[in-house]
């Protein structure tokens, strides 16, 4: 397996256990709204191990 391929994988396993497996859903709509709750949340404010536990914001910073 790749490293991006490890990346889509670890994503994929926050986002199933974060959103999908917390919430029932009544429509698309309260899905992508989650969805994009959440993605701003991990792209900006939640550590990542693979970037020494910054956040990509503070990651951008930094490199």
């Amino acid at each position: 397996m790749s490293l991006s391929e490890c990346f889509i994988e670890r994503f994929n396993r926050s986002y199933r256990n974060e959103v999908l497996d917390c919430y029932l859903f009544s429509n698309l709509n309260e899905v992508s709204k989650l969805t994009e709750d959440w993605i701003k949340v991990y792209n900006n404010e939640r550590p990542h191990d693979s970037l020494n536990d910054m956040t990509p914001a503070e990651y951008r910073q930094v490199a």
